[in-house]
């Protein structure tokens, strides 16, 4: 199917597709576990592999060093490139330009499709505009969903930021929190400023943003811990990822603070801290299902033309809230490190 093709099919396809869930049961599926055949002589989909042409698909994200969250949504790219006979090349960096390079590096390697995370669109546009000439394929994921169409990609998988940071601030006002503050750790991120920008249109208290340089723990630690000693009314703090928000917790003690912590996101230390009542909640968008669509969807796009949200409608992976009363429920799959 040529780009032209897509943006034809784009105009025609209001409705919203159903992700990537039956893929096993397209044609060209084999088994090679010796998956049992049904009466029909279908082969058992959980064993099944696909025995389409190999392809090559590039997952190029804006991960910063040591943000154990971007292991989850590999984790997920990983699973489905095994399954669909994808070989799955990973790069990443936090830099804006650096991440538009490393799309331009998967063009020249002239890969089959791309997935890219938009956290900084305006930067990834030009190189973005380059793959649709070279007739490559690309999908959003995780970041940019205010933007994905705009910059001619097929699909886009992941949470409505601004839908997320308003249940937040909604969650907030349940709590009777008062005073928050929400940490951004990486400056520009539209995803994270959409997050706060979301708290503060449904909490009803004061929220005040501080930034944090996240590729620097230590750092995050102070800044965070000077922030509530010059404030002692602050009685919750908002960390936006998963290996933030233990540091918080840190802070508060540091700094002689009973304010409390939630985060987005979720990982499986962050599970054990709610169980232990250290972290109050956490927002959870499942990662590894945006890696896992991201990568799936194209496969499918490639092998049988399929649009998930029909090319017009983002496939949205969260938010979902974990505290005590169901983080039993997710530990299990968080401690294998897919949640």
């Amino acid at each position: 199917m040529d780009r032209s093709s897509h943006t034809r099919s784009r105009r025609v396809a209001p409705f919203i597709a159903v992700a990537a869930a039956a893929t096993l049961a397209l044609a060209g599926c084999s088994s090679d576990s010796g998956g049992k055949k049904s009466e029909e002589g279908a082969a058992d989909a959980s064993a099944g592999k696909a025995n389409t042409p190999r392809m090559k698909v590039a997952l190029v994200t804006h991960q910063g060093p040591g943000d154990t969250f971007w292991d989850i949504v590999r984790k997920g790219a990983e699973a489905a490139a095994a399954k669909d006979n994808i070989d799955l090349v990973y790069s990443a960096d936090p830099n804006a330009g650096s991440q538009a390079a490393l799309v331009q590096n998967a063009i020249d390697q002239k890969v089959d499709g791309i997935a890219v995370t938009l956290a900084k669109p305006d930067a990834l546009k030009a190189v973005i505009a380059k793959a649709n000439a070279a007739d490559i394929p690309v999908v959003g994921l995780n970041s940019g969903l205010t933007d994905w169409k705009e910059l001619g990609l097929l699909q886009f998988f992941g949470q409505d930021e601004s839908v997320a940071g308003e249940a937040f601030g909604k969650k907030l006002n349940e709590v009777g929190a008062k005073n928050a503050v929400c940490v951004i750790h990486e400056q520009g991120n539209v995803g994270l400023t959409q997050r706060c920008d979301g708290v503060k249109k449904t909490f009803e208290g004061k929220t005040q943003i501080l930034n944090v340089n996240g590729t620097d723990m230590p750092s995050v630690k102070s800044t965070v811990t000077a922030k509530l000693k010059q404030d002692s009314a602050i009685d919750y703090i908002v960390t936006l990822g998963a290996p933030f928000a233990p540091t918080a917790v840190q802070s508060v003690g540091d700094a002689g603070s009973k304010a409390k912590v939630a985060t987005f996101d979720l990982n499986k230390e962050l599970t054990k801290s709610i169980e232990a009542g250290d972290i109050e909640f956490a927002v959870d968008q499942q990662p590894y299902l945006q890696g896992y669509l991201a990568v799936d969807g194209m496969w499918l796009y490639k092998n049988n033309g399929n649009y998930s949200g029909g090319g017009e409608q983002p496939v949205l992976t969260g938010p979902a809230f974990v505290d005590k009363s169901n983080v039993d429920a997710v530990s299990g799959y968080a401690a294998k490190g897919t949640r």
